[in-house]
């Protein structure tokens, strides 16, 4: 199986690229309109900014711009977040690893992150603390320790073997929610439900206040992965090139580890499991204008962007008035794109 390599691919001019970031933000717009505008009392577009300058817009009452504020808002600000997240650390961990298949949720960080979140839910009853408190860092040191615990066993002669990234990635998500399984019978109902939600995934428990906790750990991230994009595109071509051109690899992985930890710690913490996004995302960029990461990952994020208000607007429409969890929608999206993608390249693969 080819790894990801920077000789592969044909350069893209600069246009092509703004092109297609260009058309991912109107999509972006597009979808803002639609998700802050758009609730069970039917769509106004209007809505969507109404917000902004409320004395301009009388045909709506403090209800209504209430509402818009303290739910809809909150939501459409941490889909653009966790869509962003995902997609650059779905980007890193493939960098990291040179190999198009690893992904936060497949080699089992997202489920590590879950597993730590679930047990501070189920136990903080018995133990009386609030768990909503601790849950962001519970997930990051869940998160960092399945990465570090993969990126290590993988690691033969300072190269990632696949094969065994893959293997111990099922194995430690069979692990994880047999866990969260267990965990189960020690909570009470309303913890059950909070279980429920964390395995799904929702966008549904998004507020102002869960927003600014975790924005620390996810601006970190955010920013930390994208001042090493430059480093991460030279590992690209193999630990010793990098080497030879001034990076000290070694640092490099260590910090791509910690902050893609953080992001997807964070994360799970907020919305819960949410799949396919870091794994598809990436090759659809890197399809558009090729795997260099200085076009591919700005162009991902935004991508990211797009997948995640697409999935949580379908999630709130399919079942109106109820809510479908949005990983539902993400793997029903992710899963047969990501198969066509399987059997497109097949042969380049094999």
């Amino acid at each position: 199986m080819n790894t990801l390599t920077l000789s592969r691919f044909t350069p893209i001019t600069l246009s092509q690229t703004h092109k297609w970031m260009l058309l991912a933000s109107v999509c972006i717009f597009a979808l803002a309109l639609l998700s802050i505008g758009y609730g069970p009392a039917g769509w106004d577009w209007r809505l969507a900014i109404a917000w902004l300058a409320p004395e301009y817009f009388n045909q709506f009452d403090a209800l209504q711009i209430n509402v818009v504020m303290q739910i809809r808002l909150p939501r459409f600000v941490l889909a653009v977040l966790v869509g962003l997240i995902l997609a650059q650390t779905g980007a890193a961990t493939q960098a990291l690893c040179r190999n198009p298949l690893a992904d936060p949720s497949i080699i089992g960080i997202s489920a590590g992150a879950a597993m730590v979140a679930v047990a501070f839910i189920a136990l903080s009853a018995q133990f009386n603390f609030n768990a909503q408190l601790y849950l962001p860092y519970a997930s990051f040191l869940g998160a960092l320790g399945v990465t570090s615990l993969v990126y290590f066993i993988a690691k033969q002669q300072g190269q990632i073997n696949i094969t065994t990234l893959i293997l111990v990635g099922v194995a430690i998500n069979a692990l994880a929610f047999a866990i969260i399984g267990l965990l189960s019978f020690f909570a009470d109902d309303s913890a059950l439900r909070l279980i429920n939600y964390w395995t799904m995934g929702s966008l549904g428990g998004a507020s102002w206040s869960t927003i600014i906790q975790a924005a620390p750990l996810l601006l970190i991230s955010l920013i930390g992965l994208w001042r090493l994009k430059e480093p991460m595109n030279l590992l690209l071509i193999g630990e010793s090139q990098a080497q030879y051109l001034g990076v000290d690899t070694n640092k490099l992985k260590l910090y791509v580890i910690i902050l893609v930890a953080l992001g997807v710690g964070a994360v799970v913490a907020l919305t819960g499991l949410i799949g396919f996004v870091g794994l598809v995302v990436p090759h659809i960029a890197r399809l558009m204008v090729g795997p260099h990461l200085r076009n591919m990952l700005p162009l991902c994020m935004l991508i990211g962007v797009v997948v995640l208000l697409l999935s949580d607007w379908l999630a709130r429409i399919v079942i109106m008035p109820a809510e479908l969890p949005i990983g539902i929608i993400t793997a029903l999206l992710g899963a047969p794109l990501f198969i066509y993608l399987i059997v497109k390249n097949k042969r380049g693969w094999s």
